[in-house]
């Protein structure tokens, strides 16, 4: 018998096997089921409320930066009745006041007896700008936050949030009369607590947040705030859990029969096409030179000039047709042949657009790696391999480290990114905010580039919560002396909001797509020579128009 038929009737015995199995292992895959189904709306529950807080706030720092930036910041007439306009178009604020270095109100709006008790806690000399309390009052489970602003003579300018910002469910239905939620803030101090546990036959008690943890008989998820410090612990009842397993036989039954179709259509897939063959089509393509690098403008958004490209992977295929990169990159890097596919697009590079930046030497060459390129130094003498004899100077040469995936050794990394700049070559903090590392990599691998990630750029200007997530990315970014690139920029008013944050570099659709060498050398020499100004074109496209809404904005106001 052959090898594909020996796979082939191999796959219809593990599809019959699997089509049998729930009579005797029904409870343990049910019990299993039960508990992964309840992880994840536990941990949806946690994302919901720490997403909520993490708006709220940003919210009542946009207000508060919005007060302090236009003089609005003291006790006198003028700042209380703008106070009471702010209250008025917005019911998630109880209170606007000023409170002195020592915490103690100096006015309030609404208008309140000042009794001579401190609201805000006492000013320190490492106290930062924005800082976050919680008044002692307690309104169904919620206690009121108050965000305060640091003013340049210690006073501090602060906002009262009502309890009700924070009125959410308690998550799953089925999980939501035997929950407890806790949303700490600084680890310590409860801003949230709700919800009751079954912890006995009959007996439904709140319990307090140590002795959750210590119990063996529920199920507990906890997340914390990348921006802000704040934790959401959500702690449930197994008993809640199980009650799903009766519910769920029919699913378990209908799970199983969908593994027995796909066992038999794997066996009848490899049967037809071992392994062996999509793993030999592969390497011939690498041997073939089949991934080329297209190149994706970086400009500057003030000016119009051409700050330098990212590069970016593309599958073709000896037919010519193009593979997208996520239909072959995870597969490159679980294999390992990404290495080799790397170290020969950089030597693509290096002879595709040696000309045109050796004769601009400002211009920079963003080349991505992942994790698994600072295991060990080979990366170092690829790059020095490829780029010391090129055209293209050390300097212009930029590695991108994504955050989606984590670094497994954070030590070794550090010294060869130390090893990497000693060369003069720049490293970028690439997908900032959407994977492992966080402030970890730039508090402990000395970065000098972050880049904002798509995902952050796309609400621009239809969702302010996410607006201010990019905020602080920038304020972050330049209080580390960090320079700054916004991905995945398609419209003019993403543009008109990274200018006023002060980001000067950009990429994305609004300015061109990836394209390949000979397009890309065109685009430099087109700005290079004046014949095309891609944030000319736009200004004059759209600020018209942009500045027409603002003054009808402003006449409405």
């Amino acid at each position: 018998m052959s090898h594909r038929y020996a796979l082939f009737l191999k796959a219809v015995c593990v599809a019959l096997i699997m089509a049998l199995g729930p009579l005797v292992t029904a409870n343990v895959v049910l019990n299993n089921f039960a508990e992964h189904r309840a992880r994840s709306d536990l941990q949806a529950t946690t994302q919901q409320y720490i997403s909520r807080a993490e708006t709220v706030l940003n919210d009542a720092v946009a207000l508060l930066r919005h007060l302090a930036n236009r003089g609005i910041s003291s006790c006198a007439m003028d700042s209380r009745r703008q106070f009471g306009k702010m209250l008025v178009a917005n019911g998630k604020y109880v209170q606007i006041g000023v409170a002195d270095a020592q915490g103690f109100p100096m006015c309030l709006v609404p208008e309140r007896p000042l009794i001579g008790v401190p609201i805000l806690p006492k000013l320190e000399t490492v106290s930062p700008r924005i800082a976050i309390s919680l008044a002692p009052q307690i309104d169904q489970g919620v206690r009121s936050a108050l965000v305060s602003w640091r003013l340049s003579d210690d006073r501090r300018l602060f906002v009262q949030l009502s309890p009700a910002v924070m009125e959410l469910g308690a998550g799953a239905h089925y999980l939501a009369k035997d929950s407890r939620i806790e949303l700490a803030l600084s680890g310590q101090e409860l801003w949230v607590e709700k919800g009751r546990l079954q912890i006995s036959k009959g007996a439904s008690v709140p319990l307090p947040s140590q002795s959750t943890r210590n119990m063996s008989d529920t199920l507990i998820e906890q997340l914390d705030s990348g921006f802000y410090p704040l934790s959401v612990t959500v702690t449930t009842s197994r008993n809640a859990v199980n009650a799903l397993v009766a519910e769920l036989k029919v699913v378990a039954a209908i799970a199983c029969a969908i593994g027995a179709i796909v066992m038999v259509g794997i066996g009848i897939w490899f049967a037809w096409r071992p392994a062996s063959e999509a793993e030999d089509e592969f390497v011939k393509a690498i041997k073939n030179d089949e991934f080329i690098p297209y190149y994706q403008p970086v400009i500057d958004i003030f000016s119009g000039e051409l700050k330098g490209c990212e590069v970016l992977m593309r599958w073709r295929q000896a037919d010519g047709s193009m593979v997208p990169p996520g239909q072959f990159m995870t597969y490159a890097e679980a294999s390992g042949h990404i290495f080799e596919m790397t170290r020969r697009m950089m030597r693509l590079v290096a002879s595709e657009v040696a000309d045109l930046y050796s004769s601009n030497p400002d211009l920079k060459l963003s080349i991505n790696l992942f994790a698994g390129h600072f295991k060990d130094d080979k990366i170092l003498k690829d790059v020095l391999e490829v780029f010391e004899p090129s055209k293209i100077e050390l300097s212009q040469v930029v590695l991108e480290v994504t955050e989606r995936q984590p670094l497994e050794d954070i030590d070794l990394a550090r010294k060869l990114i130390a090893s990497f700049q000693a060369r003069n070559i720049r490293v970028a903090l690439d997908d900032v905010g959407t994977g492992h590392g966080g402030l970890a990599y730039l508090q402990k691998l000395g970065m000098d580039i972050l880049k904002i990630d798509k995902m952050f750029i796309d609400p621009m200007g239809s969702d302010d919560n996410t607006a201010g997530i990019v905020d602080i990315i920038v304020e972050l970014g330049d209080n580390l002396g960090m320079g700054i690139i916004a991905e995945g920029v398609e419209n003019y008013n993403q543009i008109l909001y990274l200018r006023n944050l002060g980001v000067t570099s950009a990429q994305g659709y609004v300015f061109s797509r990836p394209i390949p060498a000979s397009e890309f050398i065109q685009y430099a020499r087109d700005i290079e020579t004046g014949i095309m100004n891609p944030i000319k074109h736009l200004d004059e496209k759209y600020a018209p128009e942009s500045a027409g809404n603002k003054d009808a904005e402003q006449g409405a106001a």
